[in-house]
């Protein structure tokens, strides 16, 4: 199932992005009809029943003498049109998530299928074989159902069920985190970037944003311990080494909280592992992908992992702190310059090797 929801997902995606059907003479010649008519099928019979409703208790032919039950129908049948406007605000803003970039579609298909329907999709018509119909049912709640070619059987949605996991805080459609702005954010906040890194006015990190100096690692002597690399044409140049260690342990409490707060909508925490935590590529590697589900073989499912276990929990937490240090703290610490103007400076490799050369046989007064 993981797989079929990865194709169809993928699919949906690509043809609602895609310009193809503009230049597709048949579909352009083709009667298109979107008239589902939902709320007039769903209502059409409701002035009949009212006014039954209302005769019954008026002459007291009630099934009962308090008139209860004919109470009760008619109670939810005025109630019913802003109960239905609520339901379809309500679905719609969960089914909405389909269309994010970086939606999980490792998700049911049926969301992208019964959103596709709801909002007109080119190939989701009405003429197309696609129905979505509105019930309203006996004890007041409300059912809409979505069929069509790729629903294997029709996809139903409770008003009541829908409400429920609403106002408990749990979502039918998950929301993939900002991965990408949580984790800007935190490089400002982790404790490891000098004090004019950030811009006071904004949070963000500033073009010449850098680790404090407190994370550059030293000689015994306290003179920087510089790493030389080969920059070719028999020169060469000082970057600086950091104490990675170190900053592992400085910015480890930061990430426990973030993470912490993550997972306090599980659901999230599911979308965030299979599009960015899981296989550890970073977003601009993602973008590259042939398909758009970088947990591709080792996604977690909504359906069957949820509530997470504490060993995923825990997992979650190690491959988070691992991608923030491979795709946002990486550009501070590789092929940094000294800060020192004489010891940045291009220098002749043949020379430098003289000179150290030389230093170790004073050093050791080898002379």
């Amino acid at each position: 199932m993981e797989d079929k929801n990865i194709q169809i997902n993928l699919f949906i995606k690509q043809l609602n992005k895609s310009n193809a059907l503009g230049y597709n003479r048949q579909y352009l010649a083709s009667n298109v009809d979107y008239s589902f008519k939902m709320l007039d099928r769903a209502y059409e019979v409701t002035p009949k029943i009212l006014a039954k409703l209302k005769t019954a208790i008026e002459s007291n032919k009630c099934e009962d003498p308090s008139c209860y039950m004919e109470n009760q129908q008619l109670k939810y049948l005025l109630e019913a049109p802003a109960k239905s406007i609520d339901f379809l605000t309500n679905i719609g803003s969960q089914l909405v998530i389909t269309e994010d970039s970086y939606y999980d579609v490792n998700q049911n298909y049926a969301f992208a299928v019964a959103h596709s329907i709801l909002t007109g999709k080119p190939t989701f018509a009405k003429s197309d074989g696609y129905n979505v119909s509105l019930h309203l049912n006996i004890n007041g709640s409300q059912e809409i159902v979505f069929e069509g070619p790729m629903l294997e059987k029709p996809f139903v949605i409770n008003s009541e069920a829908l409400d429920t996991l609403l106002n408990s805080g749990t979502n039918i459609v998950a929301e993939t985190p900002d991965i990408n702005g949580d984790m800007l954010r935190l490089l400002s906040d982790v404790g490891v970037m000098a004090g004019n890194s950030t811009n006071p006015e904004t949070g963000e990190l500033t073009p010449q944003a850098k680790i404090a100096e407190e994370f550059v690692l030293k000689n015994s002597d306290g003179s920087i311990d510089y790493e030389i690399i080969d920059i070719g044409n028999g020169k060469g140049r000082n970057i600086l080494k950091y104490d990675l260690d170190k900053i592992e342990r400085k910015i480890t409490p930061f990430i426990n909280a973030e993470v912490a707060g993550i997972l306090d909508s599980e659901q999230e925490a599911v979308a965030a592992w299979n599009m960015y935590i899981s296989k550890g590529t970073s977003e601009e590697e993602d973008d590259q992908m042939v398909q758009d589900a970088n947990a591709f073989g080792s996604s977690w499912s909504y359906e069957t992992d949820l509530p997470l276990s504490q060993d995923k929990k825990v997992l979650f937490m190690k491959k988070y702190k691992e991608y923030f240090m491979k795709n946002y703290l990486v550009q501070f610490t590789t092929n940094q310059l000294p800060s020192v103007q004489a010891d940045a400076a291009v220098f002749d490799m043949a020379e430098m090797k003289k000179a150290k050369a030389q230093k170790f046989i004073d050093d050791n007064n080898l002379n």
